[in-house]
C-alpha cells in the first residue's frame, strides 16, 4: 500500500529502508532526514498524509468481524470489503505555493479540488479526505460496484484531463495512485470512515 500512495521518489526509500505500511504512522522528521528524504515540503506531505491515514495494521484488525471498542469508546462495527483507495495530489504544489500570494495559492488548491471532487462522484466515488494538496478517495465504500477499480482508473483520467484544463496562471498536472484489496473499513476510530 506504500507504493498507492505514490510518495514519488520517496518509495524506493522506502522499500531500501524496509518501512512498511504498518510503520508510517512513526515516521517524524528525523527519521525521514535519516533515511534520506532531504526536502523539507516531502517529508511534511509524508507526514500529513500519514498522519491523516492513521496507518495501523495488526492481525485484529485485518480479521473480518466486528473490531474491538478502544478505551471503551462505543465505536461501529467495521466490515471486511474489497475496496480501491484512490490518491492524487498536484505536482510541485510545495514551489506553486511559494511562487504565489497565499489567497492565489488557497484558489488555485480549491479550483483542483473542486476537479477531484468531481470527477470522483462522477464515478460513485467517495472523497474520504482532503490533505492538503493532496485528496484521498475509496471506490467501493459506502456504495459498492463490480468494477470499482475500473471506476477509480476513469475517475483518475477525468480528474487528470480536468486538471490540464483549469484556468490558472501555471500549468497544473495531478499524481495518481490507485491500489485495490481487501480491507476493514468503517466507523473503527469513532471520528468517521477510515
Amino acid at each position: 500500500m506504500v507504493h498507492s500512495l505514490r510518495f514519488g521518489q520517496c518509495t524506493d526509500t522506502f522499500e531500501e529502508n524496509a518501512i512498511e505500511w504498518d510503520q508510517l504512522h512513526e515516521l517524524d522528521h528525523d527519521i525521514l532526514k535519516e533515511i534520506g528524504v532531504k526536502v523539507a515540503g516531502h517529508r511534511m506531505r509524508i507526514l500529513a498524509a500519514t498522519k491523516d491515514l492513521h496507518l495501523t495494521v495488526t492481525p485484529q484488525v485485518c480479521s473480518p468481524g466486528p473490531v474491538a471498542a478502544r478505551d471503551s469508546e462505543t465505536v461501529a462495527e467495521a466490515e471486511r470489503r474489497q475496496l480501491t483507495v484512490m490518491f492524487a495530489d498536484l505536482v510541485d504544489s510545495t514551489q506553486l505555493s511559494q511562487r504565489f500570494d497565499p489567497e492565489d495559492s488557497r484558489d488555485m488548491n480549491r479550483a483542483y479540488q473542486d476537479a477531484a471532487k468531481s470527477a470522483i462522484e462522477q464515478y460513485d466515488g467517495y472523497v474520504a479526505r482532503y490533505m492538503g494538496d493532496g485528496v484521498l478517495a475509496y471506490f467501493g465504500y459506502p456504495q459498492a460496484h463490480e468494477d470499482d477499480a475500473e471506476r477509480a482508473f476513469r475517475a483518475a483520467l477525468e480528474l487528470t484531463g480536468a486538471v490540464r484544463k483549469l484556468v490558472t496562471s501555471v500549468e497544473l498536472s495531478v499524481r495518481i495512485g490507485i491500489a485495490t484489496g481487501p480491507v476493514v473499513v468503517g466507523d473503527i476510530i469513532g471520528e468517521g470512515a477510515s
